[in-house]
């Protein structure tokens, strides 16, 4: 081969090299970015797990003083409001 060749190979080769070195970098960013969705997606489910729970104490606590005025209105008629 000659010279010319031989340095124009070498200079693809580089190109080639650069390129994948500009990939690699470009993935590694991707995966922390990803990474950090997951982990805030991770604590939405918590905080939406949390809402739930809440929730639920709530209903139960309505459910609770319906019961109770319920058995007011039995013992003493309904109350006028």
């Amino acid at each position: 081969m000659t010279e010319n060749m031989e340095s124009l190979i070498l200079d693809h080769l580089r190109h080639i090299r650069a390129g994948q070195d500009a990939m690699r970098e470009d993935i590694r960013e991707i995966k922390v970015r990803l990474s950090n969705l997951e982990t805030e997606m991770g604590q939405l489910h918590v905080e939406m797990a949390q809402v739930h729970v809440r929730i639920a104490e709530l209903s139960g606590r309505v459910d609770r003083l319906s019961n109770r005025i319920e058995r007011v209105e039995t013992r003493l008629g309904p109350i006028e409001v």
